[in-house]
C-alpha cells in the first residue's frame, strides 16, 4: 500500500513538472535585412537542452515559464529572452561585424559553414544575379575552384559539360545536380532567377547521396517566401543582341587559287585584272567569289527574357510563385537555331501544427529548340571554314546541270572535301525541332517528436516528353557530296517519355549537451526508380498534290510512304527491342555530426547501396566515408587576434561506388538482330529478320570504386576583408567499369550486339584548389569585392586490364573507321593517339 502511495506522489510530481513546461516557437531574423538566420543556436539559460533554427529561421522548444533563452550566431550578437507567459517568440539579431557566416546545404540537411568539414562551395543569388545568365551552368563558369565547365556548343539552349575534379571514370562522368532535392540530368529547365544558392560538394562528403555521387554533387536551392512577410512583386525584363567576337582567319580567294595551282602543278586558274578565271573548252568564265563563308554565316541575333516572382507569408504559410519567359536566336542561322523557355514555379512550406509541417514545390518547363547541325564533321560552322572561297554563297549562274531552281552556289569543280558544302545552303535545308514539357513536382512531411526527434518524408517525382520532328527536303549540295538528297526526301517524328521518382524517409535527432557538445545523427531509407521509353515513325517521298514537300508546315506521316515503325514490339508482346529502359536504387545510410564548443568537428557516413545494374552477387555495396575539422582560431592563442578572424583545417576520406553503365548488362537479352535466307540463293527479298542476342553479358561486373581524400583549411583576415580557401585532393577510381576487348568471331559485330562490360582499371586523379577573395565596404555606396580561383589537376591511368594494354575510343572523319583516343597505363584518359610527323620535305632531292 505504501509503494502505490509513493507511486503516485511521484506520478503527480512529475504531472505537475511536466504541466509547466510549455511549447514556444517563432523565427530568428537578421535586423539588416529582416531575412531569417537558419541554424542559430536557441538554448535555455542554465540548462544543457536547446535547439537550431531550420533553413527558414524557423524554431520550436520545450520551456518551463520562469525560463530564460539565449539565441546566438556566428557574426551576430547573442540575446537573452525571459519566457513568462509567452508562447510565439520572434527574435531578431543584430550584426556585430561585416561578413556574416553562410549556411551550408551539405545533403539531408543544413550546416554553419564554420561547421563543414568537407570540400563545399557556395554560389548565392546575388552573384547568379550580377551576372545575369540565360542558363544556371553559365553562372558557375570561373566561381568554384576545382569545376570545369565547358559548352557542348554556342548555340542557343545548348547544354554545357560539368566536370568537378577532372574525369575519374570511362563512362559518364556528369555530377549528380538536385533541384530542392530532385534529381535532374539537364539544367535548361531550370530558370538561374528562380535559384537561391548553388551548393557543390567535390569530396567524400559527397558520399551521403551513394552511387549517384560518384563524379561529385551539385545542390540548388530555389527561392522560398518568408512566414509572416509582406507580399513583394518582383519583375524584370531585359532585350540583348548578341553577334561573335572573332571569326578565324583563313585562305582568301586569291591564296586558294594558287594554292590549287602549286598543288596540282596545273594553271587549274589564273588571275588577270584581279579577277580570277578557270579554263574552259570553250571560253573563259569568271568565278563569282563570295566575300568569306563566315561573313555569311554569322548574324546579329536578339534575345528576350523577362521574369515575375511573387513571395510573401503568413503567421503558418510561406509561399514563393516565378514564371519566366526566354527567347533567344542563334548567331548562325537566327531562326533555324531559335531556342525559347517557359518556366513556372511554385514553393509552399505550411504549419499544419506546431511540430507539423509540410512542404511542396513543382517546376514546369516547356522548351522549344531549334538545330542545325553543330561539332565535328558536317556541321555548319565546319563547313564555313572548310568550304573553299571560289564558290559563290548565292550562284545565279545557269549550269545546265539540271538543277537550275537551286539559287545556292556549290563547288561544281570539286575544289573541296567531299563531306564540305555550302553551309549557307546547309542552314536553309535543314528542318530539325523538338519540345519539351516536364514537371518536377516534390512533397514533404517534417514531425517533431520529443522535443529533439524530427522524422522526415520527402517524395519527388520527375516526369518529361520530347517530341522531336525531322524533315530532310530535296537538296542538292554538290556531285558526289553524302548530303545531297535528289530522289527521295524523309520526314521522322520521335517521343521519349523519361519518369523518375525518389522517395526518401530518416530521421534526426539534434541535441546539445553540457553546452559543449552538439551531435546529430542521421537514419534514413531512400527508393530510386528511372524507367524511359522511346517510339518514333518516319516516312519517305513526302508530296502535297504531287509537288515534294520542302517545309515543316506541310510535312506530316499521312503523306509519306512509311519506312519503319517503332516500338519494335506490340502491346501484349514480349519486349524485343532497345526502345526501353528501366533502373532501381534501394538505399539506407546513416550520419554522425559531432562538435565540441565548434571547435572540434566530426562527421561519419555509412551507406549501403543496393543497385538493378548489377547481377544478384555483386548488386549491394557499402561506402564509408568520415571528415575531420579543427577550428584553430577558437583556440585561446588566437583568439582576439587582430589579424586572423577565422582558420579552420578540414580533412575527409572515403569510398563511393559508381553503376553508371547500361541496364542489365549482367543478363544477356534478345534485343539485337540477325538476317539470313530461306533458299539456297540470297535475294534481298528472300532474307528474313529475326531476333538474336544483344550485348555479351558479364555476370560477374561489380561495383566502381573511388577512394577520394581531402585536406584543406579556410581563412579569414583582416577584418574579414580577405579570405583564402586551400584544398589538396586524390582520387583513385578502382575497378573500372569498360568495354571489354574481344574477337569479331564472338559476334559482337552484329547489329544490335557490342562487346560485354567489365571492371578492368584505374584512373587516378589529383590536384590542388586555390581561392581568394577580398570584400570591403569603403563607404555607405560604394562596396568593393574581387576573386580570383586556380586548380591544378593530374590525371593518370595506372592500370588497363586488357590484352593489348589499352582501351580505344572517339572517332574521326566520316566513315574512316580511326579511334583516335586511347586509355592507356601512365598517360591520361582519353589521349589522342597518332603518328608523330618528322618533319616537312624542303626540296625534290628529299
Amino acid at each position: 500500500m505504501k509503494i502505490k502511495i509513493l507511486y503516485f506522489i511521484f506520478l503527480c510530481a512529475g504531472t505537475s513538472i511536466y504541466s509547466q513546461q510549455t511549447r514556444i516557437s517563432g523565427t530568428v531574423t537578421s535586423s539588416e535585412d529582416n531575412s531569417p538566420i537558419a541554424g542559430a543556436n536557441i538554448l535555455i539559460q542554465g540548462k544543457n537542452t536547446g535547439t537550431s533554427t531550420d533553413f527558414d529561421g524557423n524554431y520550436e522548444l520545450f520551456v518551463n515559464k520562469e525560463d530564460s533563452i539565449n539565441i546566438s550566431y556566428i557574426g551576430f550578437d547573442t540575446q537573452t529572452i525571459v519566457i513568462n507567459n509567452q508562447t510565439k517568440v520572434n527574435i531578431t539579431l543584430t550584426p556585430d561585424n561585416e561578413l556574416l557566416d553562410e549556411i551550408v546545404v551539405i545533403g539531408y540537411g543544413t550546416q554553419n559553414k564554420k561547421e563543414v568539414t568537407g570540400a563545399v562551395s557556395v554560389v548565392n543569388s546575388k552573384t547568379i544575379e550580377k551576372l545575369n545568365p540565360t542558363r544556371i551552368e553559365q553562372a558557375l563558369q570561373g566561381q568554384i575552384s576545382g569545376v570545369n565547365i565547358t559548352s557542348s556548343s554556342g548555340a542557343p539552349g545548348a547544354s554545357a559539360n560539368i566536370r568537378i575534379r577532372g574525369i575519374s571514370t570511362n563512362g559518364d562522368s556528369r555530377p549528380l545536380i538536385l533541384v530542392d532535392g530532385n534529381p535532374i540530368t539537364e539544367l535548361s529547365v531550370i530558370n538561374p532567377n528562380d535559384i537561391k544558392s548553388v551548393n557543390v560538394l567535390k569530396d567524400a562528403t559527397a558520399g551521403i547521396y551513394g552511387v549517384r555521387a560518384a563524379n561529385g554533387v551539385i545542390l540548388i536551392e530555389t527561392k522560398t517566401g518568408r512566414k509572416n512577410g509582406d507580399l513583394k512583386v518582383t519583375v524584370d525584363s531585359y532585350v540583348a543582341y548578341q553577334q561573335t567576337s572573332n571569326t578565324i582567319d583563313v585562305l582568301g580567294a586569291t591564296e586558294f587559287a594558287q594554292y590549287i595551282n602549286d598543288v596540282t602543278g596545273k594553271n587549274k586558274y589564273f588571275i588577270k585584272n584581279g579577277l580570277i578565271y578557270e579554263p574552259k573548252i570553250s571560253a573563259i568564265t569568271p568565278l563569282n567569289v563570295n566575300e568569306g563563308w563566315q561573313k555569311g554565316v554569322f548574324e546579329i541575333a536578339p534575345m528576350y527574357n523577362s521574369n515575375v516572382n511573387i513571395s510573401g507569408g503568413t503567421e503558418k504559410l510561406a509561399y514563393s510563385f516565378g514564371t519566366s519567359y526566354l527567347n533567344q536566336d542563334g548567331i548562325v542561322g537566327r531562326e533555324k537555331s531559335n531556342y525559347n523557355r517557359l518556366t513556372a514555379r511554385a514553393n509552399l512550406k505550411y504549419d499544419v501544427l506546431d511540430n507539423l509541417k509540410i512542404s511542396a514545390t513543382a517546376i514546369y518547363t516547356r522548351e522549344k529548340k531549334n538545330s542545325l547541325p553543330e561539332g565535328g564533321i558536317g556541321a555548319v560552322l565546319y563547313n564555313a571554314i572548310n568550304a573553299d572561297p571560289l564558290t559563290p554563297i548565292f550562284d545565279p549562274i545557269d549550269k545546265n546541270d539540271g538543277f537550275d531552281d537551286i539559287r545556292y552556289g556549290y563547288d561544281i569543280v570539286q575544289t573541296s572535301a567531299i563531306e564540305v558544302f555550302n553551309p549557307n545552303s546547309q542552314i536553309a535545308n535543314t528542318y530539325n525541332r523538338s519540345f519539351t514539357d516536364k514537371i518536377s513536382p516534390t512533397l514533404g512531411i517534417d514531425y517533431t517528436l520529443l522535443q529533439n526527434f524530427t522524422i522526415t518524408s520527402k517524395f519527388r517525382y520527375n516526369y518529361a516528353v520530347v517530341n522531336t520532328e525531322i524533315m530532310r527536303p530535296l537538296v542538292y549540295y554538290g556531285k558526289s557530296k553524302q548530303a545531297t538528297k535528289i530522289t527521295r526526301n524523309s520526314y521522322s517524328e520521335d517521343k521519349d517519355t523519361y519518369q523518375d521518382y525518389t522517395w526518401d524517409n530518416y530521421i534526426t535527432y539534434k541535441n546539445t549537451f553540457n553546452k559543449d557538445h552538439n551531435l546529430t545523427v542521421l537514419l534514413a531509407a531512400s527508393l530510386w526508380r528511372e524507367k524511359g521509353k522511346f517510339d518514333g515513325n518516319s516516312g519517305e517521298n513526302l508530296t502535297v498534290n504531287g509537288v515534294s514537300v520542302s517545309s515543316f508546315e506541310s510535312a506530316s506521316l499521312s503523306n509519306a510512304d512509311p519506312t519503319y515503325t517503332q516500338p519494335r514490339f506490340q502491346p501484349n508482346e514480349i519486349e524485343i527491342g532497345n526502345n526501353i529502359f528501366e533502373n532501381r536504387l534501394a538505399s539506407v545510410f546513416t550520419r554522425v555530426q559531432y562538435n565540441y564548443q565548434q571547435k572540434y568537428l566530426f562527421s561519419g557516413v555509412l551507406r549501403r547501396d543496393a543497385s538493378s545494374r548489377f547481377g544478384p552477387d555483386n548488386a549491394i555495396g557499402y561506402f564509408p566515408s568520415a571528415s575531420v575539422g579543427w577550428n584553430v582560431s577558437e583556440e585561446r592563442f588566437l583568439q582576439n587576434n587582430p589579424v586572423i578572424n577565422s582558420f579552420k583545417l578540414r580533412a575527409s576520406y572515403g569510398v563511393i561506388g559508381n553503376d553508371k553503365i547500361d541496364d542489365f548488362a549482367f543478363i544477356s537479352r534478345l534485343d539485337g538482330e540477325g538476317v539470313y535466307s530461306n533458299n539456297e540463293e540470297v535475294n534481298e527479298a528472300d532474307l528474313l529478320i529475326g531476333v538474336a542476342e544483344g550485348k555479351l553479358a558479364n555476370p560477374k561486373i561489380k561495383w566502381e570504386n573511388q577512394i577520394t581524400s581531402n585536406f584543406g583549411f579556410d581563412l579569414s583576415i583582416f577584418d574579414n576583408k580577405i579570405s583564402i580557401s586551400v584544398d589538396a585532393f586524390n582520387k583513385k577510381t578502382e575497378d573500372l567499369l569498360i568495354r571489354a576487348e574481344t574477337s569479331g568471331l564472338t559476334g559482337v559485330r552484329g547489329i544490335g550486339s557490342a562487346a560485354p562490360t567489365i571492371n578492368a582499371g584505374t584512373v587516378e586523379n589529383s590536384g590542388v584548389e586555390f581561392l581568394i577573395s577580398y570584400n570591403d565596404d569603403f563607404s555607405e555606396n560604394f562596396h568593393f569585392s574581387s576573386s580570383f580561383n586556380s586548380s591544378t589537376l593530374k590525371n593518370e591511368v595506372t592500370y588497363v586490364g586488357s590484352l593489348a594494354g589499352f582501351e580505344q575510343g572517339g572517332a574521326f572523319a566520316v566513315g574512316s573507321g580511326i579511334l583516335p583516343s586511347r586509355m592507356t597505363t601512365g598517360l591520361p584518359i582519353g589521349y589522342f593517339h597518332g603518328y608523330k610527323t618528322e618533319g616537312i620535305y624542303q626540296s625534290q632531292s628529299e
